[in-house]
């Protein structure tokens, strides 16, 4: 072993175990000689799950000028394996992510404050960065087939913006264009949920619903007031042919 290596050993009831400290503080698991081949494949994945960066960094050279190109590693990965697997491949994988974010409690939202603010004028709303991190998580919701979940979030979003003005060309306005489609690849998400049997309380489903079209009543009428146009026409569609 190298000299920068450190090589710890606890031994539990039936086994003993060994971990390899190098010197940049990477854990290495280190198992005994006799083991299987099973043992040694999961070894090495996690090996590369705990390694391997979402976001990796490549240096490019170009006309003496140096770029940085992002290269995004485990999601690359992951859909190579998706795209290449079985059908049921990709359903055991939705069905471990549903899994996993369920234990996130993924209807709560605190708040809804900070998902806008005042632009440069001080009149016009802009969209935050916390606004995002709202629309990715909605995102994995409803891309796991949790789009109930999702919609309650994107309920919130849209009673956010009641109250607001904004530009009808800028950062808002093509934000809420993604809003609205957000909605509508939700509801599509709701209706395989429904279908495939894992909605349980379908009074709660409906619940959800009546509160998306609530807000987005709400916000229809409220850009009347100010003269706006209004942000959620596809999504008020897909909810107004839409029965449960």
């Amino acid at each position: 072993m190298c000299t920068s290596c450190s090589k710890f050993s606890y031994t539990s009831s039936t086994r003993t175990f060994h971990l390899v400290l190098t010197s940049n503080l990477m854990v290495i698991p280190s198992f005994p000689y006799r083991r299987s081949t099973d043992d040694y494949t999961k070894q090495q994945v996690d090996t590369l799950i705990a390694n391997a960066s979402i976001d990796e960094f490549s240096l490019l050279y170009a006309n003496d000028a140096t770029y940085t190109h992002t290269l995004d590693s485990l999601r690359a990965i992951t859909r190579t394996l998706l795209a290449t697997g079985t059908p049921s491949l990709a359903s055991s994988f939705t069905a471990a992510a549903r899994s996993r974010l369920c234990q996130t409690n993924p209807n709560r939202m605190q708040t809804a404050n900070g998902l806008f603010a005042a632009g440069m004028d001080g009149i016009h709303a802009v969209p935050t960065p916390e606004l995002e991190n709202i629309l990715a998580r909605v995102r994995s919701l409803y891309g796991a087939g949790m789009g109930f979940a999702g919609l309650g979030v994107l309920s919130s979003v849209v009673k956010a913006t009641v109250g607001l003005q904004w530009e009808q060309q800028g950062s808002m306005a093509d934000i809420l264009a993604v809003i609205d489609t957000d909605i509508s690849q939700a509801i599509q998400s709701c209706k395989e949920e429904l279908d495939g049997g894992r909605v349980t309380d379908i009074t709660a489903a409906r619940d959800t619903i009546s509160r998306l079209w609530t807000c987005v009543e709400e916000s229809c009428r409220d850009v009347e007031i100010w003269g706006g146009e209004f942000p959620f026409e596809r999504a008020a569609d897909s909810i107004e042919c839409w029965r449960v």
